[in-house]
């Protein structure tokens, strides 16, 4: 989070949110940087649970949207920083299919706002299609009884 200029002299929040990109045959990343909300008591900002904040959920909706698998999670799918974070990248890293992964450890904004887009508390956070599938023990389950291969396969296919 940084904040940027004032506005009704208060300072606007900036959140960042760390996505991937592809360009040609490597992998690019970068930052992307949006406006979330603006601070209006001192540099504390409070989200409300209808509202994560216009830009921040543009940029959410498109990243899900331009990617099959989405996993908002601690840490990057080459370096879990946590224990269920770790078990759903091997998961899908066993299942040999292409996944993105987003890093909300950076982020105080994007970590409140994504337990409010997808009204789960917890990460990590996984979409298929588009749409909110779970998180760590929905995926071992999944894993475990053939469903998950089922949901990616429909969803790479599309």
């Amino acid at each position: 989070m940084c904040f940027k200029e004032k506005k009704n002299n208060a300072p606007t929040l900036t959140s960042r949110i760390h996505l991937p990109e592809f360009r040609g045959p490597g992998k690019r990343s970068y930052t992307r940087s949006f406006r979330s909300t603006t601070a209006n008591r001192g540099y504390f900002v409070t989200l409300s649970s209808s509202d994560i904040g216009p830009e921040l959920k543009v940029a959410v909706d498109k990243f899900i949207a331009e990617n099959k698998i989405v996993v908002f999670m601690k840490g990057s799918k080459d370096a879990p920083r946590c224990g269920f974070s770790s078990t759903v990248v091997q998961i899908f890293t066993s299942m040999n299919v292409p996944f993105e992964t987003v890093d909300i450890l950076d982020d105080d904004g994007l970590r409140a706002g994504m337990k409010i887009y997808s009204n789960w508390p917890t990460f990590p956070q996984v979409y298929i299609d588009g749409n909110f599938y779970g998180g760590c023990d929905i995926c071992i389950g999944a894993y475990k009884d053939g469903s998950l291969k089922e949901a990616v396969d429909v969803a790479l296919m599309s």
